[in-house]
């Protein structure tokens, strides 16, 4: 996986970048980059500082930096970092700062939107015997058992995700829990948050997520570079891994806290991890087909942003994507009728801003997203 993801002639160092395979919310609607300006915006006036950082991990070809950027209001100086292995693209904003690891020491807003599921990992089968065994797999994806799934591996299925019948399968994800925590113990003082199609405790899919996507369809997960390689993360236990406390689950909409104080220091090692490719399983189809409508309009992060959104937490928080942005601004809801005749073009827009936030928040879809967010406290950082 970390070969076919990365490695030379991998999936996301080719020319085409991820958007020429699928599109992420960052991709569908300008209204998303807008919703993380109005948080960073938000972070900062809780940091008391008109200076503040974001760092965007797996930034693909810097599409979220460039709309934040573009949304944030007046006054605020913004420090830019794309963290990223492919190279930056041409024409890149030059505020954006493009770097292999995250900076350290920075206080802001650190947002992962879908990078985790990209972290690599082994999968794991339960054979005819009971016995939770890795699963190997050739670049053509011929897939076999290999040795048992021991040491701090097998600690982790057994806290995180225990298999019980034979063929069940899980992700092993201990080495997306170890990426958060580098990349979140990077912040001085601030925000982690991870935004990725996820699964909690109690309710693993018991054969696994692992899946891939070439030219906006799902395809099986061959490890040849040609398409990419995905699975669901277990963000419960990326926010134990941080600092949290262990999540029961992602509120359904609701805003409860998972508990703990945070983002715990970490390492500035290289961010990502290593694992043999295993492949396996279904997945939910990632985004939507590349190929549908375009972002039309706006964002909803006209300066300066009213009122607080109340999304921050003071320890760690699981929540859906269609409660977050929500609560930062993004209504599906359609503009008053009569606005079609006092101010038909303003309609429009209003009509189309609807739209795309529909999709965002969409069940069945993106709304259905989970986020982590995890405060990282530090001097000066007291949540309102």
């Amino acid at each position: 996986m970390e070969t076919a993801l990365y490695g030379p002639g991998g999936f996301f160092l080719r020319p085409e970048g991820p958007a020429g395979h699928f599109r992420t919310s960052v991709h569908a609607s300008p209204l998303f980059a807008g919703a993380v300006a109005r948080l960073l915006a938000e972070v900062a006036a809780e940091l008391g500082t008109d200076d503040v950082a974001v760092v965007d991990m797996g930034a693909g070809r810097g599409e979220l930096l460039s709309g934040v950027l573009s949304a944030v209001p007046a006054g605020l100086r913004v420090r830019a970092y794309a963290v990223e292995r492919a190279a930056p693209p041409e024409g890149l904003d030059p505020r954006v700062a493009w770097v292999a690891e995250p900076p350290a020491g920075v206080r802001g807003l650190l947002f992962a939107n879908e990078w985790l599921d990209n972290v690599p990992v082994d999968v794991a089968e339960r054979d005819g015997s009971g016995t939770d065994r890795y699963v190997e797999v050739a670049p053509d994806g011929t897939e076999r058992l290999g040795a048992p799934v021991a040491g701090a591996d097998a600690a982790w299925l057994a806290r995180w995700w225990p298999l019980r019948e034979p063929g069940e399968r899980a992700e092993i994800g201990r080495s997306r829990d170890e990426a958060w925590a580098r990349a979140a113990g990077t912040l001085a003082a601030g925000l982690a948050v991870a935004v990725d199609y996820a699964h909690t405790a109690g309710a693993r899919p018991p054969f696994g997520t692992l899946t891939g996507f070439r030219a906006g369809r799902e395809v099986p997960p061959v490890p040849d570079g040609t398409c990419d390689i995905t699975a669901h993360v277990a963000l419960d236990a990326c926010a134990a891994a941080s600092g949290g406390a262990e999540a029961g689950g992602a509120e359904a909409g609701g805003m409860g806290p998972v508990g703990g104080m945070g983002a715990g220091a970490g390492g500035t090692g290289p961010v990502g991890g290593t694992g043999a490719g295993a492949v396996g399983g279904t997945g939910v189809p990632r985004g939507a087909a590349v190929g549908g409508t375009g972002p039309v309009g706006g964002t909803s992060a006209d300066a300066p942003f009213p009122g607080r959104s109340g999304l921050l937490p003071y320890g760690t928080r699981l929540v859906t994507q269609r409660e977050a942005l929500r609560r930062l601004g993004v209504s599906g809801g359609r503009p008053p009728i009569e606005t079609a005749r006092t101010d038909p073009a303003g309609y429009v827009r209003a009509l189309a801003r609807a739209g795309q936030a529909a999709e965002l928040t969409a069940r069945g879809g993106l709304g259905d997203f989970t986020w982590l967010l995890q405060r990282v406290p530090g001097e000066g950082y007291c949540p309102a």
